[in-house]
């Protein structure tokens, strides 16, 4: 049933303003934008409390929706959504679901993605949707980087996020030596004097790819216990990539 709204203070709608980018509610809340994004989370099993849209939207895919039990379909002009979420939008609907639960580290495949301390949600969003895009569906994060499933890291990954299982840990060093006893070779991207290039790199079956922070890269310390480094060959006088961009280049080249 469609309900449709001309206050933009009812208390059900505040979530759609008050839940920023950072913001993780303890219920597994999170706000999808954009109908490419909502519409893919719709083809999942992801849980959705409600939508918030335009006419336009709810009649263009009347079909996808109605193949879902959602509880509530709020109707609202594109100009009465500004107001509600605070800001301008260039998209016509969002959507309020609950992420699935994080999984736990026996629960991840053969092919890891892992961060090491990444800070942009950005960077989190491009790296996910690479991650699924070549199909490696395991996706760690430290609990000081943005979720997956944050506004904007969701936004970014296209909704590709929810391809993943998600594991959340709080120390690396002992988490990568919980993987080598599981038999995953731990490889680390960053530029280092013994690093073996890319193009050379002989992946084992089971393996995790460790992304360092934006800045400071991976450190001495975490490198001393990994298993192998890799560089991506670049020209003399260029020091690195994006990590996001790194990380695909690096994910096309794991799965040749």
């Amino acid at each position: 049933m469609i309900i449709k709204i001309d206050n933009s203070e009812l208390d059900e709608l505040k979530i759609y303003k008050t839940l920023r980018d950072n913001i993780m509610r303890a219920d597994g809340s999170f706000i999808a934008d954009s109908p490419k994004v909502v519409n893919l989370l719709l083809e999942s099993d992801i849980e959705v409390k409600s939508i918030l849209a335009t006419q336009e939207y709810y009649d263009e895919y009347k079909s996808l929706i109605a193949s879902k039990n959602i509880p509530k379909l709020y109707l609202a002009s594109k100009e009465l959504m500004q107001t509600i979420v605070g800001h301008k939008i260039h998209h016509n609907c969002m959507m309020h679901g609950l992420r699935p639960k994080d999984v736990g580290a026996d629960e991840l495949g053969d092919k890891i993605l892992m961060l090491d301390g990444i800070t942009s949600s950005e960077n989190v969003g491009s790296i996910a949707r690479s991650a699924a895009a070549f199909g490696v569906e395991s996706y760690m994060l430290p609990t000081s980087s943005p979720h997956p499933f944050n506004r904007r890291a969701l936004r970014v990954s296209m909704g590709y996020a929810s391809f993943l299982k998600i594991h959340i840990y709080e120390d690396i060093v002992k988490s990568i030596e919980s993987l080598k006893k599981k038999g995953y070779r731990i490889y680390a991207a960053e530029v280092s004097d013994n690093s073996t290039p890319l193009s050379e790199v002989k992946v084992a079956d089971k393996w995790v790819l460790l992304m360092g922070h934006e800045g400071r890269g991976i450190s001495s310390e975490i490198l001393q216990i990994c298993d192998e480094v890799v560089t991506i060959e670049m020209q003399k006088g260029v020091k690195s990539f994006n990590v996001g961009v790194a990380a695909s280049i690096m994910l096309y080249q794991f799965n040749l």
